[in-house]
């Protein structure tokens, strides 16, 4: 929330209700500017017909059915309005859109420690973007998106892992894989935010 408010915007924290989901994701829709749907736990890929891998800490069932809605509803009503996805936010943003996840980085990527406890590591841009540049980022996490579904792949680790991705179509649909709020680096941490924001000025 912090770092919304640097950027010039006011935050609100939306709590998942316990029941609902649809109606009040499309209230909330209509309610916001922009949206960040932040880090967390692992998601039930169960509900994207995958089997969830035993070794998930899967988020509270609530948290995920109001952000899949809430994700669901921008996409069909309200695709103009700004979203940034961070960690699970981004891994969130894949699975609505049809993509798939590396559900358990130490099973796959010999390198997978280089992104968990705060470790920082560089990304390179696949494209230029008007939003990101290349540099270290701080990351924090096990899982990782294998298959972006209909968005685009934007930026890559070293060592290949997805980072960032978005939607091309939309004024600003951006989900990155690291932490841009534990990110020193500027223009991969503030300068985000600050992106977000202006974005609902435009």
């Amino acid at each position: 929330m912090h770092r919304v408010r640097t950027a010039g915007g006011t935050p609100i924290l939306l709590a998942p209700p316990d029941a609902e989901h649809a109606s009040l994701a499309s209230e909330h829709a209509e309610l916001c500017d922009a949206f960040v749907f932040t880090g967390g736990g692992d998601p039930d890929t169960s509900k994207f017909s995958v089997p969830t891998h035993p070794s998930a800490n899967v988020e509270h069932p609530d948290r995920q059915a109001y952000e899949t809605a809430l994700l669901t509803h921008l996409a069909d009503h309200a695709p103009d309005k700004p979203v940034l996805g961070v960690c699970l936010g981004m891994q969130m943003m894949t699975l609505v859109a049809g993509g798939s996840l590396d559900q358990h980085m130490p099973d796959t990527t010999p390198t997978h420690a280089e992104h968990m406890d705060d470790h920082t590591h560089p990304i390179a841009l696949i494209d230029p973007h008007p939003v990101l540049s290349e540099g270290l980022v701080t990351s924090w996490h096990r899982q990782a998106v294998n298959n972006a579904g209909s968005l685009r792949v934007i930026a890559r680790a070293p060592d290949k892992i997805i980072e960032a991705i978005d939607d091309p179509t939309r004024r600003f649909y951006l989900g990155v894989q690291w932490h841009p709020e534990r990110t020193d680096n500027h223009p991969m941490g503030q300068a985000i935010f600050d992106a977000l924001v202006a974005a609902t000025r435009t």
